[in-house]
C-alpha cells in the first residue's frame, strides 16, 4: 500500500511488533528447509528444538535491541512523568468499605431526589404555597357542597 487516505491517521507498527513478524518469518523459512529436507522432521522431537531455538534467539534479539539503540537513547533513560501506568489491583487490594467519590451527575441526581422528597414533606404538612391554594380550594368546595346538601334537605322537608 501507498500512504493512506487524505485524513486517515497513519498507523506505525512497534519495534516489538516488527521483530514477533522477523522471527515469524525465519521460523517458517526453517520449516520449509526441514521439511524439504527430509519427512522424518515431522515427528515431536523437531518441536521441541524449534521451541529451545526460539527462546535462544528471541534472547539474542533483546539484547541486540537494548544495544542498538539510536543517538542519544542509549545513553539517557528518558521517563516521561505526565505517562499514567496502568496498575492493574488484585480483588484483595480493592477498598470496597472506603467512601466513593460521586460523578456530578450522580450527586445532582441524588440532590434533586432529596429536594423533591423535602418539597413533598412540606407540601402534606401545608406548608407550600401550592398546598394553602389547594386546601383553600377545598375549603370552598366543602362549604358548597354543605349549602346544596341544606337546599336539598329544605326541599323534601318543605
Amino acid at each position: 500500500r501507498k500512504g493512506g487516505h487524505k485524513g486517515r491517521a497513519r498507523q506505525y507498527t512497534s519495534p516489538e511488533e516488527i521483530d514477533a513478524q522477523l522471527q515469524a518469518e525465519k521460523q517458517k523459512a526453517r520449516e520449509e528447509e526441514e521439511q524439504e529436507e527430509g519427512g522424518e522432521g515431522a515427528t515431536g522431537d523437531p518441536k521441541k528444538d524449534k521451541k529451545s531455538l526460539d527462546s535462544d534467539e528471541s534472547d539474542e534479539d533483546d539484547e541486540d535491541y537494548q544495544q542498538k539503540r539510536k543517538g542519544v537513547e542509549g545513553l539517557i533513560d528518558i521517563e516521561n512523568p505526565n505517562r499514567v501506568i496502568q496498575t492493574t489491583k488484585k480483588v484483595t487490594q480493592l477498598d470496597l468499605d472506603g467512601p466513593k467519590e460521586l460523578s456530578r451527575r450522580e450527586r445532582e441526581e441524588i440532590e434533586k431526589q432529596k429536594a423533591k422528597e423535602r418539597y413533598m414533606k412540606m407540601h402534606l404538612a401545608g406548608k407550600t404555597e401550592q398546598a394553602k391554594a389547594d386546601l383553600a380550594r377545598l375549603a370552598i368546595i366543602r362549604k358548597q357542597r354543605e349549602e346544596a346538601a341544606r337546599k336539598k334537605e329544605e326541599e323534601r322537608k318543605g
